[in-house]
């Protein structure tokens, strides 16, 4: 639905509030899922959120110079790691990060017991996996939490497919260890 909605929006022109409405029915679309993206780099939910935010920004500003060349949801995956990657650059982020606690709370445990290792496990093994080199902990997050195949986080990444089938193979690789210990198993 929304495709043909962007679609028509490229071809004709439409009013500013189709436009909004257009942008919002995006925000709540991927909104989550950006935000997600977003923290796996930031570590920190609010910045995740603002990084987020900025992306919808950028979306608005230039929705009319998207081509459809690749996916909406590839574009603005592109954004957000391209946002991302600039606020981790940033000498604001080298100078006053802190790492917190793991925000995101499962819902598919049923005991309160299960919940909270769950809860535990999961934060354990983000710490993990965000403590790998960047390049192997990207390909990995991208791989098993958003659910995207080789393709597309070589397009995400912009890197050839097997450049992403070797980084996630090593991430893999490096993340063995981790993962024999007893608390894993």
């Amino acid at each position: 639905m929304i495709l043909k909605k962007l679609e028509h929006f490229l071809l004709n022109e439409v009013e500013e509030n189709e436009l909004d409405k257009l942008l919002e029915e995006i925000m709540i679309l991927y909104g989550d899922e950006l935000t997600r993206l977003a923290y796996t780099y930031v570590k920190d939910i609010e910045t995740a959120k603002d990084i987020v935010q900025t992306v919808f920004i950028k979306c608005y500003t230039h929705l009319k110079t998207f081509k459809g060349e690749a996916k909406l949801r590839t574009w603005l995956y592109r954004i957000t790691i391209n946002k991302c990657k600039d606020y981790v650059k940033s000498a604001y982020f080298r100078r006053f990060t802190l790492f917190k606690k793991d925000d995101y709370k499962s819902e598919t445990v049923t005991s309160p017991e299960e919940e909270v290792i769950d809860q535990i496990m999961q934060a354990e093994l983000k710490n993990i996996i965000l403590n790998l080199s960047p390049k192997y902990a990207e390909v990995i997050l991208l791989y098993y939490y958003e659910e995207l195949d080789i393709n597309k986080i070589a397009d995400i990444l912009q890197i050839s497919r097997n450049t992403a089938k070797t980084r996630l193979r090593r991430g893999r690789k490096n993340l063995i260890p981790f993962l024999n210990k007893e608390e894993f198993r």
